[in-house]
């Protein structure tokens, strides 16, 4: 039986990812207080394959240990994946001003900034064990539900996925990425007045990096580091893995570098290909 348990901050998601894996077929059961998840768990074995379980910051023990411990008290056989989605304080802020709902954690004498940071504390054991983690700051509820999608599906058919992201380092490094490679010491073609407008997916940008030999050495050592290590991510039951690569502004080193290496790995992972600066 598989078993996800979804948390985080209030404002973050989880009411979208619990949602997306009802979608997925998944016995959903939002905010249990987390000591019933065993008995939960006993309840329902028999009849769902896949349960996914909603906890938040009003239904958790008092004694933080006791937190871990319900997750420890299930069957042998039943490994828990957790999802935690989370996102900057300045974005729930403004989420929770655009809805003007209440924070479970508010009250007269706690302002909304100390109730998140409480809650982000009380949380920060889950956190710790995640299995994934979103990042849901810049994500919209499109995006939101389709990294959840990937994550689950990913694990559910033990097939590691890898998404190769092209980012502009003067735009800030992505949060949710598990390497960064930086090609802002590659020649680049912003110099070049006729390549200035164009992208890495261009072909006039893409002849201009084929002819540079520290680009094709750059590629060739990313591409036997990864081809050396994945295995050992894939046999680990790691489901999703984001790789980014970065240049100045996104528009070219980083692009160009992104798709060359999804190519070379697209016949043995599932591979997706994320730019964030063109917006694709």
């Amino acid at each position: 039986m598989q078993l996800i348990v979804v948390s985080g901050r209030s404002g973050s998601g989880k009411t979208i990812a619990l949602r997306v894996l009802e979608d997925l077929g998944f016995y959903c059961v939002d905010n249990l207080p987390i000591s019933l998840l065993p008995t939960l768990v006993h309840a329902v074995m028999d009849r769902f394959e896949s349960i996914a379980v909603s906890v938040d910051v009003r239904n958790l023990p008092e004694n933080p240990d006791d937190l871990v411990e319900s997750l420890d008290f299930l069957p042998k056989k039943i490994k828990p994946a957790i999802l935690f989605i989370d996102s900057e304080e300045s974005v729930l802020l403004r989420r929770f001003g655009e809805t003007r709902r209440l924070h479970p954690l508010s009250r007269k004498e706690l302002p909304l900034v100390d109730a998140l940071k409480m809650e982000h504390q009380l949380l920060e054991p889950l956190m710790e064990r995640a299995t994934w983690r979103i990042d849901s700051t810049d994500l919209s509820l499109h995006q939101l539900s389709e990294q959840v999608t990937e994550r689950v599906l990913g694990k559910a058919e033990k097939k590691l996925i890898i998404v190769f992201q092209s980012f502009g380092f003067k735009h800030g490094v992505p949060k949710d990425v598990d390497f960064v490679f930086d090609a802002r010491i590659l020649p680049n073609p912003h110099w070049q007045p006729e390549l200035k407008s164009l992208t890495g997916k261009d072909k006039d940008v893409q002849h201009f990096f084929q002819q540079q030999p520290l680009v094709t050495k750059f590629i060739h050592q990313i591409e036997t580091f990864l081809a050396t290590w994945l295995p050992h991510f894939q046999r680990s039951n790691r489901s999703y893995l984001t790789i980014a690569v970065g240049c100045t502004g996104g528009q070219h080193r980083s692009v160009y570098i992104a798709e060359q290496l999804a190519g070379r790995f697209n016949e043995q992972y599932g591979v997706q290909v994320r730019h964030r600066e063109l917006g694709a």
